[in-house]
């Protein structure tokens, strides 16, 4: 349909020339508005026109429909529409109702108090409802259908917020929710951690229609080690094959190449034997004397050795005993995750006023999380993302 059509700079003369001193009425004007703004920025041209929005014009004068789009609209109203989702159809739809709705705005007060310059982007009232009805807290949120079945599952710092962009979002998948969401309900934990640990274990558990592509944490990259035919220990950044166990994971290999860096300049090693500057020679960092010479069999196996295993033992899973503290859901209060011997066991929240330091004591208090892998990967990015949170060793 578009291969014999003229391209956007063979028309845009005129479309400046027919909308000057106008007001463009357009269903969702944002929406088109943004669109003809695009293209003009794109040929450095500055295009500012007044606007009208029907939807809103629609809210205002008819309210109280169970839906403001343009299809169920103008067949609520009578209004004969062809050609629906054509330009020309929706055109002389929107036309039709235009006329319909300033009939109804005898004195023009509110056509005229809807024109501006950038349009609103409008909001279904029971979409509005359900935002006035969230906290803007950590948590976990829950959006349901008509039935009360499940069909997406999130977690956010602010779940108000979070709700709101998938309301106002112009992706196929908010698209998609905006249409089914009947109710959203939300648990808060105050910790992003418990959050996402929560997100991912109950996603898994119900397997919401719209959350299909993140049913399983996104996991590519993982650290390695292994020992060369000088004695040094190496380090590594690759994709996980499932035959070897990983020290610690990453999203992807930007995110293993960071940490690697950062695990370079912090212990003093070689970015030969970190797999970050392949040379048959010294690394880089040795020629800036930055590097001790592991890479050139200079520095003595057994020290830089020790440095690498303080890596490996600060980074693996395999058996470490710990409580991860974090924020809780009230300011006198704190979570806290408890790992056993590299087993995931489960979370509690304490007062502040009470002390936490055994294992026999979180036990009785726990509330039980799924170890896996997925919740193995989050653990440990979010504590090399928070060097501040405290952990207590058991």
């Amino acid at each position: 349909m578009l291969r014999n059509a003229p391209k956007f700079y063979e028309i845009a003369k005129r479309v400046v020339e027919i909308t000057e001193g106008c007001v463009i009425v357009a269903h969702n004007a944002k929406f088109d508005y943004r669109i003809l703004k695009l293209e003009f920025d794109r040929l450095g041209f500055k295009f500012e026109r007044k606007n009208l929005c029907t939807v809103e014009l629609s809210k205002k004068l008819i309210p109280d429909l169970p839906s403001y789009s343009l299809g169920k609209l103008v067949r609520s109203l009578g209004i004969p529409i062809s050609d629906r989702h054509r330009a020309a159809g929706d055109a002389l739809a929107t036309t039709k109702l235009f006329e319909l709705l300033m009939n109804k705005d005898i004195e023009k007060e509110i056509i005229m108090a809807a024109i501006r310059l950038e349009p609103k982007r409008q909001m279904e009232p029971k979409l509005t409802e359900i935002i006035n009805s969230l906290p803007s807290d950590t948590g976990v949120y829950y959006i349901h259908d008509i039935h009360g079945n499940i069909v997406y599952i999130g977690k956010s710092k602010n779940i108000k917020s979070r709700i709101n962009q998938h309301f106002i979002g112009e992706t196929p998948k908010s698209k998609k929710i905006q249409l089914e969401v009947a109710t959203v309900t939300y648990e808060k934990t105050g910790s992003e951690l418990l959050a996402l640990l929560k997100e991912s274990q109950e996603i898994k558990h119900h397997k919401p229609k719209f959350n299909r592509a993140l049913r399983r944490t996104v996991i590519t990259h993982g650290l390695f080690h292994f020992l060369d035919e000088n004695g040094y220990l190496n380090l590594k950044i690759e994709k996980i094959n499932g035959k070897t166990k990983p020290i610690t994971t990453f999203s992807n290999i930007q995110s293993g190449k960071s940490f690697m860096n950062k695990m370079v300049e912090k212990y003093n090693l070689c970015q030969k034997l970190c797999g970050l500057y392949k040379t048959k020679s010294g690394c880089f960092s040795y020629t800036i004397k930055e590097c001790e010479g592991a890479c050139v069999g200079e520095e003595h196996t057994e020290s830089y050795n020790t440095r690498v295993e303080n890596i490996i033992a600060n980074n693996s899973f395999k058996t470490k005993s710990m409580i991860i503290i974090d924020q809780g859901r009230a300011i006198d209060e704190r979570s806290a995750v408890w790992v056993d011997e590299g087993i995931l066991r489960g979370f509690t929240y304490f007062n502040l006023n009470f002390q936490i330091t055994n294992s026999d004591i979180l036990a009785t208090l726990i509330t039980p999380l799924e170890h896996n892998k997925d919740a193995q990967h989050i653990i440990q990015s979010y504590m090399r993302r928070n060097k501040r949170l405290k952990v207590i060793a058991l």
